[in-house]
């Protein structure tokens, strides 16, 4: 067996509108088992979405070596899906590390996550390719890049803080898309993340995705009003991230609109052993 643990991550500015986003590693974690063996067929157990588990199988397992084995995968996530938390990319990065482990001791890191993109391109799970939230999840901390380009324009550890994330309750996504028709208003967000300034860069990011996107801003500000660092939409919502060293005062005023889940800002980077 091949046991990967690869985290979540939160957005700071989303890369939908420029190709230019930027994302925070966080604590919740996607843990994924595999087991190649004699036989044939694929069993999923718990699987997040089967469609990109098959993707990232067909990117990296020959089918020469399918045809003749069995393979059993087991994903256990604790990101919810659906809210913009980045379940796709640490998913399809837990999976493509424990497969490439199957097959090699050494290997690149990002082989392992430029092979999780090209299968989400498969699986139609993303837009940009999303190597800026694929980045973060598999190397935590901070990280500014270049999507189309797969390009790392910026990497800095965070300090740790509690993370609240909101799943405001009758909340639904709207076409993200919409954004890109307001790029210019995503600008100055990219400018304070490449310069380092990422919970600036958040605030204001929130402040845009909420208007374009019909998010309701009240909770952000709530949770603003209560001494939060940063807040703003995660993804393309409808998930609300919240930094803060105030957790159980902001956790208690946000209750009303919804579920809550408490992390950590991270900077661990994944993981891989054979058991």
């Amino acid at each position: 067996m091949v046991k990967s643990i690869v985290h979540g991550a939160v957005s700071i500015v989303n890369a939908i509108p420029l190709g230019i986003g930027s994302t925070l590693g966080i604590s919740l974690k996607v843990v994924a088992k595999v087991i190649l063996d004699k036989g044939s067929g694929i069993t999923i157990i718990n699987g997040v979405d089967t469609s990109l588990i098959k993707a990232v199988i067909n990117r990296i397992i020959p089918a020469n070596i399918l045809s003749d084995h069995s393979l059993s995968i087991d994903i256990e996530s604790e990101i919810p899906l659906g809210y913009g938390l980045k379940s796709s990319s640490a998913v399809s990065n837990a999976l493509s590390l424990a497969l490439t482990k199957l097959f090699k001791d050494k290997f690149d890191d990002l082989e392992v996550i430029n092979h999780a993109i090209d299968a989400s391109f498969d699986a139609n799970v993303t837009i940009t390719g999303a190597f800026d939230d694929a980045v973060a999840c598999y190397f935590g901390g901070f990280f500014v890049t270049d999507n189309y380009a797969r390009k790392i324009i910026r990497h800095d550890d965070a300090k740790i803080h509690d993370v609240i994330i909101l799943l405001p309750s009758n909340v639904k996504r709207t076409d993200p898309l919409r954004m890109r028709s307001l790029a210019k208003l995503f600008e100055e967000p990219v400018r304070l993340a490449k310069e380092g300034m990422y919970y600036e860069a958040m605030m204001l990011n929130g402040v845009i995705v909420a208007s374009i996107l019909g998010i309701p801003y009240q909770p952000i500000k709530d949770a603003i009003d209560e001494g939060a660092i940063a807040a703003s939409v995660s993804g393309n919502g409808p998930a609300i991230a919240i930094i803060t060293d105030e957790k159980d005062k902001i956790s208690e005023k946000l209750s009303k609109y919804g579920k809550i889940i408490n992390a950590k800002t991270s900077n661990i980077k994944a993981s891989v052993e054979v058991i």
